[in-house]
């Protein structure tokens, strides 16, 4: 009898689960760099508050950026990357050159239609755009938990800054 309840009890978890995670339904976000959650999708993401290279309280990690190479210098202008596939969504993004060097790269489309992809890109793309304005390139470290996000802002960036080469 113990074992009936047991996977009953095991089997309703992981449909509620399962419920949550397809309806969107989640918990408030808590964030340790006091930046709100992100709730649109065509919002520029300003840069993250504190030391970018300390992770934000969830085990994500992101290097400094520097040893990438050299910084390339481009023509001035806003430049909009392809999309690229997070694989939970899309994304893409623009980077605004100033002085031939990135100043500052917003967030076009990202995947935000749940709620855990709400919490790993909140936390996540201000670390990415600090680091690609600190390394003036798109040879971004990954971010630990947001791998995919990661790879398709290289892309999207990527794109965007071969537009912009002199």
């Amino acid at each position: 009898m113990k074992k009936y309840i047991l996977s009953l009890s095991l089997i309703a978890i992981f449909g509620i689960y399962v419920f949550y995670q397809r309806n969107g339904v989640n918990a408030p976000i808590a964030t340790t760099d006091n930046s709100a959650p992100v709730a649109t999708q065509n919002l520029p993401i300003s840069g993250g508050r504190g030391n970018p290279n300390k992770g934000s309280g969830n085990g994500m990690m992101v290097g400094n950026g520097m040893g990438m190479g050299m910084s390339a210098f481009y023509r001035d202008g806003t430049y909009t990357g392809s999309v690229a596939d997070a694989y939970f969504g899309n994304l893409q993004v623009s980077a605004t050159i100033s002085a031939g060097k990135i100043s500052d790269v917003a967030f076009l489309q990202y995947p935000n239609d749940r709620g855990t992809s709400i919490e790993i890109n909140t936390q996540a793309m201000p670390m990415l755009k600090s680091e690609a304005i600190q390394s003036q390139n798109a040879d971004v470290n990954i971010v630990s938990g947001a791998t995919q996000t990661s790879v398709a802002f290289k892309e999207s960036l990527a794109s965007a800054l071969a537009q912009a080469r002199n």
